[in-house]
């Protein structure tokens, strides 16, 4: 049998696993009896543990949430994850929540103070380094980031207001299903309660209306189905929508290899069957198409639309400038240009 002190870490640490147990199944994993178990709990809630207690014939038991972050008790591979994750978390700054960065580093000196030798080892063995986009990404506002999870989770009808492109604020009432981190930005996958359909609003410009303790305060709702059951490639799909320069290219190299080159998820790749693809892509301007294109290091045909032909030529009359040759008549490939 565990001696006390060693018995109250292991029932604190069964707690943190499970919305809730038993006092038998809590009495069986600690080898001890129920009356015991229940003199444990009321260790702990002296300790200001917030242990809650169902007075019922089985005696249930939850770890509720309490004024002060209670100890977190970590095997060996949960603490290397949590650091290996700070650590990216740090040197990303944030994945585009706003001062998520600064807190990670944090979180992270806490943690590494309080490793085993063993286990700092092991998190020393995995660098990890990140490279910053040299774009500004807009960053989401941590607490809307927990409201509209937290109302995901909980499938709670959330009321928010919702900014557009052009700075218009809408009034919004959905159903929240999914939060989908994706690119560098978050999207929230709901459906609109006032227009009946689904909707993938951006995280950075949602403002959550929520009660006093920071969550949603709207009723229980039965979660729908997904439009083709993935939220990630149904919000693929509708980012992509929205973006105003649309080609396509017929790529010379089966789909397994242009996928490995490719460095966008904004396309959709058909197999032609004879050992080419055709890619659909979609960015903001031709241009981005261009440079997507040329990185492929592949031979491409471009089949719409004219918008990019044009600008694939213009973009090889200028590379062979550069190159010296001064007559511009020769039109190279992007496998050449690459």
């Amino acid at each position: 049998m565990l001696e006390t002190s060693a018995r109250l870490l292991r029932l604190l640490s069964l707690l943190q696993t499970r919305p809730e147990w038993s006092g038998p199944e809590l009495a069986e994993r600690l080898g001890v009896s129920v009356r015991t178990v229940r003199r444990d709990v009321d260790k702990l809630r002296a300790l200001d543990y917030p242990v809650e207690v169902d007075l019922g014939p089985t005696g249930g038991y939850r770890l509720g949430a309490g004024a002060a972050l209670p100890p977190l008790l970590l095997d060996d591979e949960e603490a290397v994850a949590v650091a290996v994750t700070l650590q990216t978390a740090a040197g990303s700054g944030g994945v585009g929540v706003a001062g998520l960065g600064e807190a990670a580093v944090r979180a992270l000196v806490k943690l590494e103070r309080i490793l085993p030798s063993r286990l700092r080892r092991r998190v020393a063995a995995v660098p990890v380094t990140t490279v910053t986009p040299l774009r500004a990404t807009p960053t989401v506002d941590p607490a809307a980031l927990v409201a509209v999870g937290a109302a995901c989770r909980d499938r709670r009808v959330l009321d928010l207001d919702y900014t557009a492109h052009d700075g218009t604020v809408t009034r919004r009432r959905v159903e929240p299903h999914h939060l989908v981190s994706w690119g560098r930005r978050w999207y929230l996958l709901a459906h609109d309660l006032g227009r009946d359909d689904w909707r993938t609003l951006r995280l950075d410009r949602v403002r959550p209306r929520v009660g006093p303790d920071g969550l949603a305060t709207g009723p229980r709702f039965e979660p729908r189905e997904i439009p083709g059951g993935d939220p990630a490639a149904y919000v693929a799909t509708k980012v992509a929508d929205v973006r105003s320069f649309r080609c396509r290219v017929r790529v010379l190299a089966p789909p397994d290899v242009v996928k490995a080159n490719l460095w966008t998820d904004h396309v959709r790749l058909d197999d032609l069957g004879d050992g080419t693809s055709r890619l659909h892509l979609a960015t903001d301007a031709v241009d981005g198409a261009v440079l997507m294109l040329v990185g492929l290091g592949l031979e491409v045909v471009v089949e719409s639309p004219d918008e990019l032909t044009a600008a694939m030529r213009e973009l090889s009359q200028r590379c062979l400038r550069a190159a010296g040759d001064d007559t511009g008549t020769r039109v190279g490939a992007p496998a050449e240009l690459g």
